[in-house]
């Protein structure tokens, strides 16, 4: 029972001090900060990464992965300080999130449209397509344009 009694404490101390605000709370991987991490070399964050990032990286970086991190370096430079910069659009669904990759916006190619999707602290680690669905997500309990006179029907109540 040591969640109790943590969450006693933790509420006792809140009690105590109710006139802190929320200090928001800084972002770590694996126990390290985002500064921390990218001041890294590659084969240093390759050992936090899980094994099937370690061995994409270990394969080497291609042409095209080079040019988008490039474009996403420059997108970052080229933007006024305070705001988002621009969308860099990629079909590298395959891409793992880098560290120095947060903040920027990478427009994912889903098979039809661009995904805009602005990378954050928490998705270092994972690939790019998750972010950007393929599918529609099936909506049940609508009949479609075939559906025979026998499925549309709901009952009256």
């Amino acid at each position: 029972g040591g969640f109790w009694k943590h969450s006693i404490q933790s509420a006792m101390s809140a009690a105590e001090q109710p006139k802190k605000k929320y200090v928001h709370k800084k972002y770590t991987y694996r126990g390290i900060t985002l500064e921390e991490l990218l001041d890294k070399s590659g084969t240093e964050l390759m050992e936090m990464f899980n094994a099937r990032q370690r061995r994409r990286l270990s394969r080497g970086l291609n042409v095209k992965v080079r040019n988008f991190i490039q474009k996403l370096r420059k997108a970052k430079t080229n933007c006024a300080f305070g705001e988002k910069p621009a969308v860099v659009k990629t079909h590298l669904r395959n891409q793992i999130v880098m560290p120095e990759m947060v903040g920027s916006v990478a427009g994912v190619y889903n098979g039809k449209v661009f995904n805009a999707v602005e990378i954050k602290p928490d998705m270092i680690g994972h690939y790019l397509g998750e972010f950007s669905i393929t599918y529609k997500p099936v909506r049940h309990g609508r009949p479609g344009v075939g559906a025979s006179a026998s499925s549309k029907f709901v009952p009256l109540k």
